[in-house]
């Protein structure tokens, strides 16, 4: 079976993003004539700049809720990766008409124009938060509980929304619930900041991280190289029955917080020896948070042939070199 895909044209909207720049390298360097659609408002230009030299990259500095600009985009391309998006839960909560306005209408427009322009493939970043207070774990994609945020409001219409313009207009789609992902090029700064990137950053600073709660809750982190994988064998995916489905994207195991810092900052001590002797700080539980998510990834497994490639440990070590790089 194929798991890589070369001499394609893509579209990434997003792509000056986390998730969307690690896509953009990955398919320069197979060959892929590269589209990225930005407007910069999170996505940030220093993820480009190696490839503005590319031959086969461009970049299209324009928002998604511009319907104009969507159709632009879509021009002489076979297949979109759609992670364009407002992320983050508390912004959704704090603003949510903006949220809604991009994650929703602009993903819309994308997915109007795409099949307006006859695009072969339709790939698009959904998220774990549509789980929303089901207890069950694993989850499994057929069962979803009542989203806690507007955020989660907004990935589950975009579902929606891609199964029903399969069924008006023909257009394939795959939807990929991304649960906590990491890795190189995650923005540390900022009041939305992913906690691995965060408590990087911290701990290299010589700062305390805050861990909300006892530590005991957990999550599925996702280490970004295998989300690459999965949208790649999303676009390669020729079973019609892997098509116009929505599948879990993580490695399948539950790390908790406290093993989280342990783990970090075990991989940055190899770095500066001082950072094994930091502590985290505990404060209050924020509200809103599950305790624990895990995904079933057995689907996507099936259907797609995903075989996460990174565990946990083996992504933190490469995530932690990238950071001290980078950010000292």
């Amino acid at each position: 079976m194929k798991r890589h895909i070369e001499n394609s044209r893509i579209l990434i909207t997003g792509g000056a993003g986390f998730i969307g720049s690690n896509l953009a390298e990955k398919l320069l360097g197979q060959n892929n004539k590269v589209t990225v659609l930005d407007n910069f408002s999170t996505g940030k230009r220093e993820n480009l700049r190696p490839f503005e030299q590319n031959p086969n990259f461009r970049l299209i500095e324009g928002d998604i809720r511009d319907l104009e600009i969507c159709r632009e985009a879509v021009r002489d391309v076979d297949c979109v990766l759609h992670e364009a998006a407002l992320g983050s839960v508390p912004r959704s909560v704090k603003d949510p008409m903006t949220s809604t306005a991009v994650n929703i209408l602009g993903f819309v427009n994308m997915l109007y124009a795409a099949q307006e322009a006859k695009i072969r493939r339709f790939v698009y970043a959904s998220s774990s938060s549509v789980y929303g207070n089901s207890p069950v774990l694993p989850k499994t994609e057929d069962a979803i509980g009542k989203p806690l945020s507007p955020y989660a409001i907004t990935k589950y219409a975009d579902e929606l929304f891609a199964e029903n313009f399969h069924e008006l207009y023909g257009i394939d789609t795959v939807g990929l619930r991304f649960f906590n992902v990491f890795g190189r090029r995650q923005d540390p700064a900022g009041a939305y900041a992913a906690v691995i990137p965060k408590f990087m950053q911290c701990l290299m600073r010589h700062e305390r991280p805050v861990i909300n709660g006892d530590g005991s809750f957990s999550r599925d982190f996702t280490f970004v190289e295998n989300v690459v994988q999965a949208h790649e064998l999303a676009l390669l995916a020729e079973n019609p029955e892997a098509l116009n489905q929505v599948y879990n994207v993580a490695f399948g195991e539950r790390t908790s917080l406290n093993e989280l810092f342990a783990y970090l900052r075990e991989e940055l001590s190899a770095f500066d020896p001082e950072i094994s002797l930091i502590e985290p700080v505990y404060s209050a539980e924020r509200p809103g948070d599950v305790p624990h998510s895990l995904a079933d990834i057995g689907k996507a497994e099936k259907l797609l042939g995903y075989t996460p490639e990174y565990s946990v440990r083996e992504g933190l070590k490469r995530a932690a070199a990238w950071y001290w790089s980078n950010l000292k």
